[in-house]
């Protein structure tokens, strides 16, 4: 745009200059005298000052070209790069090529290629009439290479630093026509301001002289500075009044449209670095989102497999070998509850980043709660032989609290330091209380945290160990799970570590302020299972589920113990079970196929025969709406699978029975 308006004022002044010649011309010059010696020397300056000036552009706009052709070609090579990236990295040949076909919307791009990062050609475009035979089979160093009229550039291809190969852009660089067509016009400038200096001069060499100086001036300034607000005075009301007028004019456009091109293209960059953000968020997002199904594959293939192996080993061992059963169900059960820990956690996260977790604080002794979450690690630790060392002070240390949700978050720090710590590690707790707040610690001798890892770890899915034969690495989402439950207790949690020998960190809690009030004793696991299953017995209870696997197994659980059990599969069978005989407890799945189980539950508490029976609801579906709904349809307990066999005995101990069966057949 600009050089189309430079050649428009050069036309101008061109035309100016040619009818002043014309009248120079019909009156003559006659020998040589003072106006022609002044003549030579304005001519003479005149010429020279314009050869440096056109030097000086020549030599500008050879840079200028230059730098324009290679920013663009870089450009161009930086996007098709980033395209080309996905293709190259899945050895996908024809997207690649695909890539390469949409630098056909840039005709200046006549060639262009994709290199593997071995050097080998992978795919290649090339614009007719141009030949696949003229592009290298072999990539090169990767810059700029001019080779007569073309421009040549060779660019890596990366992808998180690492370099997957190379691309190959070809452009024209037609210097040589472009310079000519400058040095046509400046000739012709030239010769045009010779003239009309010389016609002028003769004529009106002051009055003519000095407005086209002031002209010249300003546009040096113009191209120098980049200011199109400077404008040339306008001295006189003829032709060269009107010269000054259009170029003033002229500026006036230029700067406008300068401005707009100018704003059009901070709105492009902008745009541009806006989808560069998006597309690198959605890239994170997906190999996140990737590496996160992995490693949950990874984690639940790992209790699988034994669950598998201990249920082959109780098919083949029948009722022979009664200790390799039993080792057999102790494998199944730990590794049962492995797998519910794993979906127990991504559920907790779920339900805190929702704002559905709700915390049952009351106040409890800090040092019990710390002993709750040792039990909970203890097997793992003796597993791998660590030594656990306790620095505990030997008062209560009240805080309010969840006991549950608190011991959560101590079993996870000590749970990631028994994982990370050598075979036959030390772990170090220590409880260090202050005036208004205390600090629990958990010290590691284990791998250790780098430093640019120690921001990252309590987000989710981010683990420091990203190897195959990380083992026991998990999913990713304890030290997240830790780091949001201590926030909601009004804590705050902090790693320290010097990247290499072991990691500690610190769980900062405020401290109550209440009145100690003495805890009662609670029955110990074995104790309280024994007495469920004696004052639990003789109930008739009916079970419905569709996993007849799962229903079955615990009717023959609860059949063992004394109890009377009927095994329906869908809502219409249990409604229809339970009014032909009441039963005294019903426990019911709540996706059941036909009615589902809030449906069976409204139905039985709107019948005088089955308003007294106890509902107990073991489903999957464990938000907080699933079980106001249950609660609302009338079930009295809502638990989730894997159901704990001793809670529901306690549920059955306490339930109602029924005087008589009721029979209405």
């Amino acid at each position: 745009m600009a050089a189309g308006l430079s050649r428009w004022w050069m036309n101008m002044v061109e035309r100016v200059a040619n009818g002043r010649q014309r009248a120079a011309l019909a009156e003559g010059l006659q020998g040589p005298s003072l106006r022609g010696k002044v003549m030579i020397v304005v001519l003479t300056t005149t010429t020279l000052a314009l050869l440096l000036s056109a030097a000086a552009l020549l030599f500008y706009e050879v840079r200028a070209y230059k730098h324009s052709r290679q920013a663009d070609l870089q450009t161009q090579a930086d996007i098709v790069a980033q395209a080309t990236a996905a293709a190259l990295s899945f050895k996908d040949a024809r997207a690649a090529s695909e890539n390469l076909h949409m630098l056909r919307l840039r005709p200046q791009i006549t060639a262009a290629a994709v290199y593997l990062a071995k050097g080998e050609l992978f795919a290649s475009y090339v614009r007719p009439p141009q030949s696949v035979n003229d592009i290298p089979l072999e990539a090169r160093e990767a810059g700029f290479i001019v080779s007569g009229d073309k421009l040549e550039l060779f660019h890596p291809i990366r992808q998180n630093e690492e370099v997957l190969g190379m691309l190959y852009l070809r452009t024209d660089n037609d210097l040589a026509g472009r310079l000519g067509d400058y040095l046509i016009i400046l000739l012709a400038v030239m010769a045009a301001s010779t003239a009309a200096a010389a016609l002028l001069t003769a004529r009106l060499q002051r009055a003519v002289t000095e407005p086209i100086l002031q002209v010249a001036q300003v546009a040096r300034n113009v191209m120098l500075q980049r200011d199109f607000s400077l404008r040339a005075p306008r001295t006189t009301s003829d032709e060269v009044g009107q010269l000054v007028d259009a170029f003033n004019d002229m500026l006036t456009e230029v700067g406008a449209r300068t401005r707009a091109l100018e704003e059009s293209n901070h709105h492009l960059s902008v745009e541009m670095a806006e989808r560069r953000k998006a597309e690198e968020a959605l890239r994170t997002a997906a190999r996140k989102k990737d590496e996160f199904l992995a490693t949950l594959a990874h984690e639940l293939r790992n209790p699988l497999a034994p669950i598998s192996n201990a249920a082959e080993i109780l098919r083949r061992s029948g009722d022979k070998d009664a200790a390799l059963r039993q080792r057999a169900l102790d494998i199944m059960g730990r590794q049962l509850r492995q797998m519910v820990r794993l979906i127990d956690d991504l559920l907790d996260v779920s339900r805190i980043t929702t704002g559905k977790l709700l915390l049952r604080r009351e106040r409890v002794d800090l040092l019990g709660i710390l002993r709750d979450a040792v039990e909970t690690v203890t097997p793992m630790m003796e597993s791998r032989h660590h030594q656990l060392e306790q620095s505990l002070p030997r008062h209560p240390v009240h805080v309010e609290a969840d006991p549950t949700r608190l011991a959560q978050v101590f079993a996870n720090l000590l749970n990631n330091a028994a994982k990370y710590a050598p075979e036959g590690g030390l772990i170090r707790m220590a409880v260090r209380v202050g005036p208004d707040e205390v600090t629990v610690s958990v010290q590691d001798n284990g791998i250790g945290i780098p430093s640019e890892m120690q921001n990252a770890v309590f987000d989710m899915f981010v683990q420091v160990d990203q190897s195959l034969d990380r083992g026991r690495a998990g999913l990713g989402v304890g030290l997240t799970l830790a780091k949001q439950l201590t926030s909601l207790h009004g804590g705050r949690i902090a790693v320290h570590s010097d990247g290499q020998h072991g990691s500690e960190f610190c769980v900062t809690l405020p401290l109550s302020r209440e009145i100690t009030v003495p805890d009662v004793r609670r029955p110990q696991a074995g104790e309280a299972l024994a007495e469920q299953a004696s004052d639990a017995s003789g109930l008739h209870i009916l079970l419905a589920d569709d996993n007849m696997d799962f229903v079955t197994s615990l009717a023959q659980i609860l059949g063992g113990l004394g109890h009377r059990t009927r095994v329906v599969h869908d809502g219409q069978q249990a409604l229809h079970a339970a009014r032909q005989e009441a039963p005294d407890v019903m426990i019911l799945d709540i996706g059941m196929p036909g009615l589902n189980g809030h449906e069976v539950a409204q139905a039985l508490r709107q019948d005088p025969r089955t308003q007294h029976t106890l509902l107990v609801a073991i489903t999957g579906w464990n938000q907080d709406s699933d079980r106001e709904r249950s609660r609302a349809c009338g079930i009295a307990h809502h638990l989730t699978k894997p159901v704990d066999v001793a809670q529901l005995l306690d549920i059955l101990a306490h339930a109602p029975r029924h005087a008589t069966p009721q029979n209405t057949r």
